[in-house]
């Protein structure tokens, strides 16, 4: 059956450079200096299924290279390999960049482009359906507290502070803010002053540090008054 057919999703934004190829395709063992085994790439593991790569806008052109030869070809050389492998493996490729732009810049292949867009899905970004905001803040909070921060609920006034911001980090900025609140209020109900409070803290912080550094802080004080 299709649905028993593995899923597997990587975020190639989160993978250092020199080490994409080894892990979309695998090495042999030997490949590197102190490897000792073999490891099977994602391409192997979803083997007739459905590998998901998000952010693919952030692939080195090296591996764009390595990535349009397997959908070409169909098949794939794990690193310090000599024998080639068949790649039974459907791709769907997420981005929050405009490739279009970047194939304009020198800094996406277009070959690669036209062969990844063959059935294009845009995705609005948050500040263009805010009908959604209401029902993705329930849901974070909801998957916040099954994984043990307290119980939260939005009062509709703060709904409603919720609709009136822009939303420049999309969707991700109302997960992070739904955490941040989870964890950083006392209150059951959150009220539109927390939301103004989160809002205009998360502005002013550079990134990397507040409110993402108070937040690992103040969940890792959970984690352990929970343990």
């Amino acid at each position: 059956m299709a649905s028993a057919a593995p899923f597997v999703a990587i975020n190639m934004a989160a993978i250092p450079r020199e080490l994409i190829e080894s892990e979309l395709f695998g090495h042999e063992k030997g490949a590197f200096t102190g490897v000792l085994t073999r490891k099977e790439g994602r391409f192997e593991q979803v083997d007739g299924g459905t590998l998901f790569l998000d952010e693919v806008g952030d692939m080195p052109l090296e591996a764009q290279t390595r990535l349009l030869r397997v959908l070409q070809e169909g098949e794939f050389m794990p690193v310090g390999g000599v024998k080639p492998k068949n790649a039974n493996v459907r791709i769907v490729a997420a981005t929050h960049r405009n490739l279009r732009h970047m194939v304009a810049l020198g800094l996406f292949r277009e070959d690669l482009f036209f062969r990844l867009n063959v059935v294009p899905i845009r995705l609005p970004p948050l500040r263009e359906r805010k009908e959604d905001i209401a029902l993705l803040m329930r849901h974070f909070l909801v998957r916040a507290m099954n994984e043990g921060l307290p119980e939260k609920s939005i009062s509709p006034a703060a709904m409603r502070r919720l609709k009136m911001h822009d939303w420049p980090g999309n969707v991700r900025e109302l997960e992070n803010l739904a955490r941040r609140l989870a964890v950083l209020h006392t209150e059951e109900i959150i009220e539109p002053d927390a939301i103004e409070s989160e809002l205009a803290e998360s502005a002013q912080a550079p990134a990397g540090t507040e409110p993402e550094g108070k937040l690992r802080a103040a969940k890792a004080a959970t984690d352990e008054s929970l343990g």
